[in-house]
């Protein structure tokens, strides 16, 4: 189980987007990397191809960011938080948060 997974709300901590929140679009494991929504935006230059439909340009894209330097973000004290992991007495291992001892995901 991961600290983090694709569709958690996040809060950043360093970098040129400090202070911003996102969702997680991808967890890149083996580098252990994110891509967030609207954070690190990065400009690429493409060049068309009209033989398959695609137009040249410059195309904005979310780049990939450390995994340390986001946080999860709790909503029930509205701050960012550490993640932690308990098993439940059915036996399933859960995430929670390290504040408030809440379950991330039941």
């Amino acid at each position: 189980m991961r600290r983090l997974k694709k569709g958690d709300d996040v809060f950043v901590l360093h970098g040129k987007d400090r202070g911003k929140r996102g969702v997680v679009l991808n967890v890149l494991y083996e580098d252990e990397k994110v891509i967030v929504e609207n954070i690190n935006m990065a400009k690429r230059h493409t060049k068309g191809n009209p033989m398959q439909g695609i137009p040249g340009g410059i195309i904005e894209k979310e780049m990939p960011i450390h995994i340390s330097n986001v946080a999860i973000w709790n909503p029930v004290t509205q701050k960012p938080d550490r993640i932690g992991f308990k098993t439940l007495k059915d036996g399933r291992k859960v995430r929670y948060f390290k504040s408030n001892n809440e379950v991330v995901d039941v």
